[in-house]
Parts: structure tokens; C-alpha cells; sequence
């Protein structure tokens, strides 16, 4: 798991047929404080996140497609959760 903040999303006009409907965000990752590590993941939204969240990301693909419940998906990274607080 991944700690992140939605920085934003992504929109691509090609892509995948099995993406149509699911948002793609920008996630950078998060040390177990919240400090930024520099870092960032792209992640498909499973949680309803939004920018200035704090997630939580899958990333592995397995996982991942079955929590999109999708066998053949080109996932590797899924946002899971939103993190209310880190105390």
C-alpha cells in the first residue's frame, strides 16, 4: 500500500475501452507523517477521491483488477481509500 495526496487528475483521450468511466488520478506519495517523498503514482479511482485527499493505493495488478473486478484490465494501481486522519 501506498500513502498518497490526490494532486489531480489525468483525462486521456485514447484510451483502453474497459477505462471508459473510471477517472484516473495523480497521486503523490506520502511518507507515514504526510510529508511528500517526491514521488507519484497514477492510480484509478475505486474510492471517489478528489484533489488534497489522503489515500491509500494498491499497487499491485492482481489486486488491483480484482478490485475493479476485472481480469483482463491494464490496471496496476488502484486508489482504495480516503484517510480521514494520520494521528
Amino acid at each position: 500500500m501506498i500513502l498518497g495526496r490526490v494532486a489531480g487528475r489525468l483525462v486521456s483521450t485514447i484510451h483502453h475501452l474497459s477505462m471508459s468511466g473510471r477517472k484516473l488520478l495523480v497521486v503523490d506519495k506520502l511518507d507515514a507523517e504526510g510529508n511528500p517523498t517526491g514521488g507519484y503514482v497514477i492510480a484509478v479511482d475505486a474510492a471517489g477521491a478528489g484533489a488534497g485527499e489522503t489515500v491509500l493505493v494498491l499497487d499491485e495488478g492482481n489486486g488491483a483488477r480484482q478490485v475493479l473486478a476485472g481480469d483482463d484490465l491494464p490496471v496496476r494501481s488502484v486508489v482504495v481509500a480516503i484517510v480521514d486522519d494520520l494521528g
